[in-house]
């Protein structure tokens, strides 16, 4: 289990608008704060398979020779 640091604030309309403090760029938002939490959760696994794409990636390097 992974504990996050979150900050939220009400909205518009009551719903409450939160970020994980380590994205702070990326909002989202709940009715309530069980819901904030279940979308923050949510957003923090995108972020996790994101990650696990990249790194599962495999590139390549090559060098390039040009004539002067």
């Amino acid at each position: 289990m992974i504990e996050l640091s979150y900050t939220y604030w009400e909205g518009e309309g009551g719903w409450l608008v939160g970020c994980l403090d380590d994205y702070p760029d990326q909002w989202t938002q709940g009715k309530d704060i069980t819901e904030l939490e279940e979308m923050l959760a949510d957003l923090y696994e995108n972020f996790q398979e994101e990650a696990r794409r990249k790194k599962a990636q495999v590139k390549k390097t090559g060098k390039l020779r040009i004539s002067a």
